[in-house]
């Protein structure tokens, strides 16, 4: 009785072996032990197709380089004709000339920001970094002071700046970079307006935004640090209907456009945001909407005094 006790159980097994789609596998469990698992024809099928991938990773790779290599030696025979094959940027940073003016941003304002301010610092910073590294005349970047809250958020969230290239990062302060005689700190407050800019002298800008908690703080510590200061000559060639405050990356990029272009005023107006509501300046001073309107009056004066006339 034991003997068919034993081969009556037997049988469901051999049956569920034989019958079943699923096949029995030993496999190796975390434990080190050998454990039991069932396999199913579709598990099968998609192992069989990922190590049937794993075997052709070679082969597709060994196809990309080819088809880069066959990419490579058209280019090269398009140029041996006289084609040009080289993208726009290529072309540009070609001509890159640069530029021995220095540029510091001072960070030294962190404390002074809330985090949601420091962030914006922050994108503006990125924003200086890209636009120099895109001009035709790119200067020496400077990034000063950076600690506290704004290298926690740089390190969280671009944590790529540790290789930007072509800028001299400090957690100095700019005084300790740049010999004292050297700098000028731009700031709105300052009395002193900036004609041209003197390739010999370092730039400052403060990093600071703030929305008016501490108006006037840069040219303070301008004064306070007994260095030169200055103000872009916005006021000559533009009317803003907002303060003429601008934001970090701005002046970096009116900057920059000045270098390429020689000119304040196509810089100003290439760089200016349309919400600034930016309107050119005459040279007498009068902005060109008050300047149209006047001339608006003045022809229907002369119409009315001509109408008078004929009868």
């Amino acid at each position: 009785m034991a003997a068919e006790s034993v081969k009556s159980e037997a049988l469901p097994q051999q049956e569920n072996d034989n019958g079943d789609s699923k096949s029995s596998q030993k496999t190796v469990g975390s434990n080190g032990e050998a454990e039991n698992q069932s396999v199913s024809k579709r598990q099968r099928k998609k192992q069989q197709k990922q190590q049937k991938w794993e075997e052709e990773r070679e082969l597709r790779k060994q196809k990309r380089k080819d088809k880069k290599q066959q990419r490579r030696l058209e280019r090269h025979s398009q140029e041996e004709e006289g084609g040009e094959v080289q993208s726009s940027r290529k072309r540009l940073r070609r001509d890159v000339t640069p530029s021995a003016l220095r540029l510091l941003l001072d960070c030294s304002f962190d404390s002074l920001m809330l985090s949601k301010d420091v962030g914006k610092l922050h994108k503006q910073i990125q924003r200086c970094y890209a636009e120099n590294r895109r001009a035709l005349h790119p200067v020496q970047l400077y990034l000063t002071s950076l600690g506290g809250q704004l290298k926690q958020i740089m390190d969280e969230k671009d944590k790529g700046w540790v290789n930007w290239k072509e800028i001299t990062i400090k957690s100095e302060h700019y005084k300790d970079v740049v010999a004292k005689e050297e700098l000028v700190y731009l700031t709105s407050d300052s009395p002193n307006i900036l004609e041209e800019m003197d390739p010999t002298k370092a730039y400052v800008i403060g990093g600071l935004v703030d929305h008016n908690h501490h108006k006037g703080i840069t040219f303070e510590k301008a004064k306070e640090l007994g260095i030169d200061h200055a103000q872009l000559p916005l006021s000559s060639f533009v009317k803003m209907n907002s303060r003429k405050v601008l934001a970090v990356n701005h002046v970096c990029e009116i900057i920059l456009a000045y270098l390429e272009k020689g000119s304040w005023k196509e810089a100003f107006f290439t760089v200016l945001p349309q919400r600034k509501g930016a309107v050119a300046v005459d040279k007498d001073g009068a902005d060109h909407q008050e300047k149209e309107a006047e001339d608006s009056d003045s022809d229907s004066e002369t119409q009315q005094h001509t109408e008078k006339a004929q009868t």
